[in-house]
This record gives structure tokens, C-alpha cells and sequence, in this order.
């Protein structure tokens, strides 16, 4: 609502009786008979709640009319929702409203043209979004208010919260997730009032944020990323009187039951030996003292957490100003039995962890939503992804399908109509229904250009309309890190993790390094003087020496040509894990596929192109001769680096991107396509010294007859040049824990901002960067993970719904001994982290 119309409210200056305005603010509530209305319902509920289909039969409705009606109570920007209802019920011969009811009719109706139902503001959402970070609020009585900051991370099992996450990016446009969580005790006034508020914020956000439905239990990995530390249970509710309050040192008593290696839930339990069971870890709470107690069965990682978990207590809620003990089962302290009593023989746990079979990560389905005719009708548009985008027309509202994994997807299309926007979280929650999925499936809705990592991995090839380079958007939303993008700078390489991440650069390139070539069972090496060109016919193995930060490094990079035999390649295999062993176990493993060779391997050659011959062998008697015609590619990394590779001669493969050398038995062209950049263009010349060849330059658009004939004709090519700050699509890290127990591959994502801490010692890790994906293993780690590492790695990449590049490189990385191209994609990386134990370290001021 404008300022104007406010200040034409009632009590406000308006002219309107004060004893009429204060009849009206302490009018009791309405009736909540609401079946009555069915008389005259198909006229009043547009105009009640547009956001509905005609019909008022479920208690859902009428609990969202009944909500309208309260928070018109509230706020008179509402109160034109009350006056339809209220007159309707006289028109319909009702006669059980009050006469303080009337007194809403008569004073609104002296207001009505100056309060337009669209323009409703809460006083809350004048404060959200404002600035970047997280805010809380819970559901109390039809109205929002704020949690306190030091208890952001509590909630009541009884209630209901809006969570804004509020981002700001790189252009200074903020970006917004907007999550209501429901408990699973919260009453179904309080669930419609969450999800009324998150529409109106939205609205107030012009309709700008990503809005998702969380339930107790199962929320989705954005959500619980905002809660590194872990989230806490708490059993009541605002109905029962319990308040976001610090508790009091001396009268709080409770325990609560703690669960989970990556994401941490503590729900309160009631204080008896009966909640205990020995796979758990448990934090009695008696607030100058907190107790963590650790079942036999119970593991380190969640030991780790429990204990982080309880100096969270001690530090957020107490000021500092309690003792955390730890004890292990059947070294309960005193204290602890005073309160408990005597230990009973303890239950064994029950895991909770939440793994995705690989196998349901590719069954999605894609409808079409529409109410043309006057009902929500839903179409299926396609039922096996990866999806088209041009399938997301921008007049209508889509849903994609994707229940078998417990994730529901809404798309709102800028052009479709607001009736169908505003009904996108109600029509997602009767599709659930629909689809006999858990009512606890996870609803994310999108505004067009506001779609998520999430989503987009559906679609083939997915294009925003505002492409950036190298990174994308700088900062990214979900359960995944904020990523600042870092340009490249060798010299300051050494000293930015970051920058080593994004470009894939461990160093400059300038380091040490031996080649060798597959021949046979053996490993032979490879003259000095050739060193940066391969032959697709063969494979290499090139070990890298390097210093960074004072420390000696190693990769081992296995290069498999396009045309190299199945046995070259396994022996390639071989010999690199032999290699590794030889040297200590300690270089990181990188194989690479001809075609995808990483930004470091590039630069390793003293500022030469990598270059790429077609087929062939460098072996000795073994080089093919090369054709009368050849024509070379040449492209550049982020970091400046160049890769050459041998094509057909055709002149389908040129590329307006791309420098190209074409030399034939009497001339040499150094082609420059019109997004081609100066690197490109460098390297291409550098190819011709190679080759020994003087070339005449010719620009895209001008080449000469001679040109084309040595290319068969002119043919259609890629002539769409280089978007400039522009890039297909942002693909943010990812980190999962993977296991291949029981015969399935699962993974688990690990949520939130990535941190070291994330890394499991007793695991294996998968971190995917899009360009590549690491396997980190930790020390602690089974035999069978380790062995079957690279094959996980293998089966995330062939399972992903976007139908991802099988030639995606896999790089093995082992606990200690991460480069910085791994370790930049991590928050405050310390090198020195695995020189303690990290539960050591996180139990170095507690007393055990």
C-alpha cells in the first residue's frame, strides 16, 4: 500500500469516528462456520481468495479464509477481504454476525478505494531483503515476528517460520530463497498462514525470489546449509507459550537427541534413559551444565558434530557462561545419573541418513500447467529429461516432476497470469497428493530467469539470457558455495587459492617435468624437445614437480589419446598407480581424455599450445606421415593457456571463436575468427614455428579463393562469436559423500557454503566442479571405497540428469596432499587442518 492510502486509514485522520474505529479494532473474530458460504461461494471466493479454484471444501480453504479475516483484524489493508465476507453472509440470510461485525463493513467501505487488495504490505516485509544475510520469522497468531539472531537455527516443533536468505551479487542486485518450514505439530491455521506470508513476500519482492516448502525432517540441503552448526528440535510451540527466548541457567532441563554425519538435526527428546540409544549422541542440557554423552556405536564425524553442536549452546544461548562435558557410555558423570538414574541396557540406533539411490536421479517429468478454462489443469509436456528449454513457454506455469528423488519443481513464466502464479505452491501441493508422493516432498517454486543450479541440470544445454564468462553469476544460491569470481593473474597465482580453484591452475605452469609414452607393458620416455605435443594414438603419463607455499608438490596427469588401444590405456592406468606408489603415495592422480585437457597441463610448455596430431604415434618407426592438408584449432583457458588440435580439413570445423592454422603443401593461413583473442591468435603463431610455416594472415570474412579451396568449398560453420562476459550457464561446486555398499551407488550431498570441516576422514568424497570432478579420499576411509573411488566417479558423471561429457576429467586427490585447484573451492582452507585431529582440536576446551 502507498503512503497516501495509509494515511487515509481509519484513526488516521480520515474523518471516521473514533468510537467506530475502536469498535472495529476490538471486534471479536468472525464465525468460523465457513460451509455456509457455499450459497453464494462461486462470486465470493474470487474475490476472497483469487488464488483458489471454485471450490471451498477443504480445510485448507477454509482455513485460509479464516486467516484473511484475522489478519484484516490486524491490518485494515485486509479489510476488504472481511467486508465481501461479511455482507455475503447477510445476503445469504446468515444471522450470525455480530454487530460488531457490521462495524467492519461500514468502516472499510469508507475506505475502499483507497486500499487496492494487491498493494497489502506487513510491517515485516518493509524489513526483509534488505541487505544480504539471513532472516527468521515465526508464525505467531496470523502475524510475523522476528527470532532472535543468537537462537536463528532453533525451532519450535509446534510452529511455523518464514527464512529469508538474501544474496548480493556482483552487479549489486540481490538475489532471494525464501523457505516457510512447518512442523510437524504446527496447526493447519499456522501452515496457511506460512504459506500466505511467503506468497505476499514474494509479491514484495517483486516476485523475484525462489520460494521453498520445508517440513520437519526433510528439508532440502539450501536449507539446512544455512545451519552449519546444525539445527535444533524444540518440542511446544507459540500455542503452548513458548517463546524464542534465551533459556534460564538455572531452571532449563532438556536433552536432545543428536543425528547425522554431514547435516545436523538435535531434536528435543524427553529427559529419560527411555530416549537413549547407543548409535546416538545426545547433549543433556541443564544450563549451567551440558552434558555430551556418546553411544558406543556412534561414529567420529558425529561426535565432531554433537560437540560443535554443544559449544554452540554454550556460546550462543549462555553467553559462554556453562561447561560442556564430554562422556563416553559407561562413563556417565554424576550429575548426569542425579537426573537420569541408574543406566538401563540401551537400544541399538537406527541410521537416518538421507542417500540418493543414482538410479531415480535421472526420472523427472515435465507438465504444463493452465486454468484457460477455468479449473488448474496439468499436462504432461515430456517424460524423460534432459528437457528442451524452448519446452518452458513464458506465458504459462510448469511443473517439473521430480518425486522419486522427493523434489517437486514449479516454473513461473513472466507472461502467465497471476491467478496461475499465485496458486504455484497450492497446485504443486495437490500435484504431491495427485502423485501418492510423502507429504513431506520438497516444493521449490522459480521465477523465470530466477532458476536454480537445481533445476537447470534438467535441461539440455540450458542458455540464461544475461551469459557471463568464466564463472557466471559471482554468487549462487542454494546448497552450494557463494562463489566470488577471481580473474586470472599469474602473478599473484602462488598466493590465491581461489583463483587457482576457478582457472584449474596449481601454479604457473614453470615446474618440473618428465614424460612418458605407453609401449607396450612399459613406460618410455619421451625427448624433451617434443614435449607438448601428442599423438591421439598414444598415451603419456607426465609427472609435474612444483612448490607452493614453501611446500613440494606432485601431479601425475594421464593423457589417453582419442585412438589409443584399450590395453595402452589400461597399462596407462597401471603404471600411474605404480608411479604413485614409487614416490610415497602422496602426488595427486589427474587422468585426462584428448579433448579435455585442464588449464594447467596447457601451460606446463613455456608459453607453447599444447598440441593435438590426429591419430598417429610419436613412438620411433611408428609416426604415420602426415596429410598434404592440415588444419589445427586453437583455443584458449580462462588462464591464457592454449590447446592446438588437428581437425579435418573441412571448412564445416572452422569456428568464429577460434584461431585456425591451415597448411598446405603450398601455403599456410593463419585464420582469426572474429571472437578470437589475443592468446589464440599467439598460439596459433607459435603452432606455425612448429610447423615450420611462414603464413599469411587472413581475417574471418575476407579470405581469398586459394583458402577455401584447400577446404573442399565454403560450407555453413559456428559463426556466433564469443559472447564477451557471457558464458552458457553457472555451475557452482557441489560436495558429496559417496558409497557403493549394497551393490547401489548413493551419494549424499553435503549442504551449505563448502568448509574443510565438510571433509569426512573416514570417507569418500566427490566434488563437482563441472569442468572436472575430485575424488578426495579420506585416510580413514574403507579399502573397498578407496578401490572402487574412480568408479563412483564414473557412475555420478554417467547418471547425471544434464546427460553430462563422459570425458569430464576425474582427479584423485588423497587426505593432506590437496592442490590448490581442490582446496580454492573451500572456505578458509588451512594446510596445516589434518595436523591435528579435528575432533581433538574440537574438543580442546571441553572437559572430557
Amino acid at each position: 500500500m502507498d503512503r497516501a492510502s495509509r494515511r487515509a486509514l481509519p484513526g488516521r485522520g480520515s474523518g471516521i469516528p473514533a468510537a467506530l474505529f475502536a469498535q472495529t479494532r476490538s471486534a471479536p473474530a468472525l464465525p468460523r462456520g465457513w460451509v455456509c458460504l457455499s450459497p453464494i461461494k462461486d462470486w465470493l471466493l474470487p474475490l476472497v481468495c483469487p488464488s483458489s479454484p471454485r471450490s471451498w471444501d477443504s480445510p485448507h480453504e477454509k482455513g485460509e479464509a479464516h486467516l484473511l479475516l484475522e489478519m484484516g483484524r490486524k491490518d485494515f489493508s485486509y479489510l476488504f477481504l472481511t467486508i465481501c465476507c461479511t455482507m455475503a453472509l447477510k445476503l445469504s440470510g446468515v444471522s450470525s454476525v455480530s454487530v460488531a461485525g457490521l462495524g467492519y463493513v461500514v468502516t472499510a467501505a469508507l475506505v475502499l478505494s483507497a486500499v487496492p487488495v494487491s498493494m497489502v504490505e506487513h510491517a515485516e516485509f518493509l524489513k526483509a531483503g534488505k541487505e544480504p544475510g539471513l532472516q527468521i520469522w515465526r508464525v505467531e497468531k496470523f502475524d510475523l515476528v522476528p527470532v532472535p539472531k543468537n537462537l536463528y537455527g532453533d525451532f519450535f516443533t509446534g510452529d511455523s517460520y518464514l527464512v529469508l536468505n538474501t544474496i548480493k551479487q556482483r552487479s549489486g542486485n540481490l538475489q532471494y530463497d525464501l523457505h516457510f518450514w512447518l512442523g510437524d505439530e504446527s496447526s493447519q491455521d499456522e501452515r496457511g498462514a506460512a504459506a500466505i506470508f511467503t506468497v505476499q513476500m514474494d509479491e514484495h519482492l517483486q516476485g523475484k525470489a525462489v520460494q521453498h516448502r520445508e517440513v520437519q525432517g526433510h528439508e532440502s540441503p539450501t536449507f539446512l546449509g544455512y545451519f552449519k552448526s546444525g539445527i535444533k528440535y524444540k518440542a511446544g510451540g507459540v500455542a503452548s507459550g513458548f517463546r524464542h527466548v534465551v533459556p534460564n541457567e538455572v531452571t532449563v532441563q532438556r536433552l536432545l537427541q543428536v543425528k547425522g554425519r554431514r547435516t545436523v538435526r538435535a531434536t528435543e527428546v524427553p529427559v529419560s534413559w527411555d530416549s537413549f540409544n547407543t548409535g546416538d549422541c545426545f547433549i543433556l542440557d541443564l544450563g549451567s551444565n551440558i552434558f555430551q554423552w556418546c553411544g558406543s556405536q556412534s561414529n567420529r564425524q558425529e561426535r565432531l558434530k554433537a560437540t560443535v553442536l554443544a559449544k554452540g549452546i554454550r556460546d550462543n544461548e549462555r553467553n559462554g557462561r556453562a561447561k560442556v562435558y564430554v562422556s563416553e557410555e559407561g562413563s556417565e558423570r554424576e550429575e548426569m545419573l542425579q537426573v537420569l538414574g541408574p543406566k538401563p541396557t540401551l537400544p541399538a540406533g537406527v541410521s537416518d541418513e538421507t542417500k540418493t539411490d543414482t538410479a531415480n536421479r535421472k526420472l523427472a517429468k515435465l507438465y504444463k500447467v493452465s486454468n484457460g478454462a477455468g479449473n488448474m489443469a496439468v499436462s504432461l509436456v515430456a517424460d524423460e529429461n534432459p528437457f528442451s528449454q524452448a519446452a518452458l513457454s513464458t506465458d504459462d506455469c510448469f511443473i517439473l516432476d521430480h518425486g522419486t528423488d522427493g523434489k517437486i519443481f514449479v516454473w513461473k513464466g513472466k507472461g502467465a497470469n497471476s491467478e496461475e502464479k499465485k496458486a504455484a505452491l497450492k497446485t504443486a501441493s495437490e500435484f504431491i497428493d495427485k502423485m501418492g508422493y510423502p507429504k513431506h516432498t520438497q516444493i521449490q517454486v522459480l521465477p523465470e530467469s530466477g532458476e536454480t543450479p537445481l533445476f537447470k541440470q534438467f535441461f539440455k544445454n540450458w542458455r540464461d539470457k544475461d551469459q557471463t564468462d568464466g564463472l557466471g553469476q559471482p554468487h549462487v544460491s542454494g546448497h552450494v558455495a557463494k562463489i566470488e569470481q577471481v580473474p586470472f593473474d599469474a602473478a599473484t597465482l602462488h598466493s590465491s587459492k581461489a583463483m587457482a580453484a576457478q582457472h584449474g591452475m596449481e601454479d604457473d605452469g614453470s615446474g618440473k617435468k618428465q614424460i612418458w609414452r605407453i609401449e607396450g607393458s612399459e613406460k618410455v620416455p619421451v625427448d624433451p624437445a617434443t614435449y607438448g605435443q601428442f599423438y591421439g594414438g598414444d598415451s603419456y603419463i607426465i609427472l609435474y614437480d612444483y612448490q607452493h607455499d614453501g611446500k613440494r608438490g606432485q601431479i601425475i596427469y594421464t593423457w589417453q589419446g582419442a585412438d589409443s588401444t584399450q590395453d595402452e590405456i589400461a597399462t596407462s592406468a597401471f603404471l600411474t598407480v605404480q608411479l604413485d606408489e614409487e614416490l610415497g603415495g602422496t602426488p595427486v592422480q589427474k587422468r585426462v581424455v584428448q579433448g579435455k585437457e585442464p588449464p594447467h597441463l596447457m601451460s606446463m610448455f613455456g608459453g607453447k599450445p599444447l598440441v593435438v596430431y590426429k591419430g598417429g604415434t610419436s613412438r620411433e618407426g611408428g609416426q604415420t606421415a602426415p596429410a598434404a592438408t592440415r588444419l589445427f584449432q586453437v583455443r584458449s583457458s580462462t588462464s591464457g593457456a592454449t590447446r592446438a588440435v588437428e581437425l579435418d580439413p573441412t571448412a564445416s570445423q572452422l569456428n568464429s571463436n577460434d584461431a585456425f592454422v591451415l597448411k598446405t603443401p603450398s601455403a599456410a593461413y593463419l585464420w582469426v575468427g572474429q571472437g578470437a583473442s589475443n592468446a589464440e591468435k599467439s598460439g596459433a603463431q607459435e603452432l606455425l614455428k612448429m610447423l615450420g610455416a611462414r603464413p599469411v594472415q587472413v581475417a574471418e570474412g575476407k579470405e581469398p579463393d586459394n583458402f577455401w579451396a584447400a577446404l573442399g568449398g565454403k560450407a555453413p560453420y559456428r559463426t556466433s562469436p564469443r559472447l564477451k562476459d557471457k558464458k552458457m550457464d553457472t555451475h557452482p561446486p557441489r560436495l558429496f559423500a559417496c558409497s557403493n555398499k549394497s551393490g547401489r551407488f548413493t551419494i549424499e550431498e553435503v549442504p551449505g557454503d563448502l568448509t574443510q570441516d565438510d571433509l569426512a576422514t573416514d570417507d569418500v568424497m566427490l566434488l563437482d566442479t563441472w569442468d572436472q570432478v575430485f575424488v578426495w579420499i579420506g585416510k580413514d576411509a574403507q579399502e573397498e571405497e578407496k578401490t572402487e573411488a574412480l568408479k563412483s566417479a564414473k557412475r555420478y558423471i554417467d547418471t547425471d540428469p544434464s546427460t553430462r561429457d563422459k570425458r569430464t576429467p576425474v582427479t584423485i586427490v588423497k587426505q593432506g596432499f590437496e592442490p590448490p585447484t581442490f582446496s580454492g573451492w573451500f572456505l578458509g582452507w588451512d594446510d596445516d587442518y589434518w595436523a591435528v585431529d579435528p575432533l581433538q582440536r574440537a574438543m580442546a576446551d571441553v572437559d572430557v
